[in-house]
């Protein structure tokens, strides 16, 4: 699942992005509102983590717009302003949910989770042949057998199935697990494919994960 986080304090944001890709998340991020209203505008993410006091463009501005607009993400407002009005205001013009800093992380994991679960319950499974993530527990099951995956496994096999059919380039990929090192892109993709293939196709008889030669990888029951 996607998240974009629209913060103007980098240690924030950097504390937020490590934690939630450590949860399996995928995250883009902002500084300023202007350009946290065009990524949420342009792009599909399953939540917005919002805060109000921005450059450019307010964070009430930007909720307020993005519901002008249809765009009916999710967002949880995160601010040092925790007045009643503040957050009355804040709802009354779209946000779902409102978390004054400081805020615990495990706090705000689980409010993430209600969000999610609310308007994301027919999108919480994936599934391909025997094999089924659970986005939301973070679990793998194939044929009904529990695997064990990291963070880093369940983001490229939730990718992989979610493109299930198409064949995926080591370049995406290495995007997606963010690294980006040229030198070692083939390597680290490699590693991964590797890992995954050990743990949900090398104990079945099926194989699920395939290589296309000189193009990359991609998932499919064929």
């Amino acid at each position: 699942m996607k998240i974009l986080i629209i913060e103007d304090d980098v240690k924030i944001v950097n504390f937020l992005k490590k934690g939630l890709e450590e949860e399996s998340y995928s995250v883009d991020y902002s500084y300023n509102g202007e350009e946290g209203l065009y990524l949420a505008s342009v792009n599909s993410y399953d939540l917005i983590l919002l805060d109000i006091m921005l450059p450019l463009i307010d964070g009430i501005e930007v909720c307020k717009k993005l519901r002008e607009n249809n765009i009916n993400t999710p967002i949880i407002m995160l601010t040092a302003r925790d007045s009643i009005e503040d957050k009355i205001r804040g709802l009354d013009i779209g946000a779902n949910d409102y978390l004054p800093k400081p805020f615990s992380f495990s706090e705000l994991l689980a409010r993430i989770r209600v969000q999610l679960r609310g308007t994301n319950s027919t999108q919480t499974t994936l599934k391909i042949a025997d094999l089924e993530l659970d986005l939301l527990a973070k679990t793998a099951k194939r044929a009904g057998e529990n695997i064990t995956l990291t963070a880093k496994e369940f983001s490229l096999l939730e990718y992989l199935i979610k493109n299930q059919n198409k064949v995926l380039s080591e370049t995406v990929l290495a995007s997606m697990l963010n690294n980006m090192d040229e030198s070692n892109i083939s390597n680290v993709v490699n590693v991964y494919i590797y890992r995954l293939r050990n743990k949900i196709d090398k104990p079945f008889e099926k194989k699920l994960i395939k290589t296309v030669r000189g193009l990359g990888f991609k998932i499919n029951e064929e």
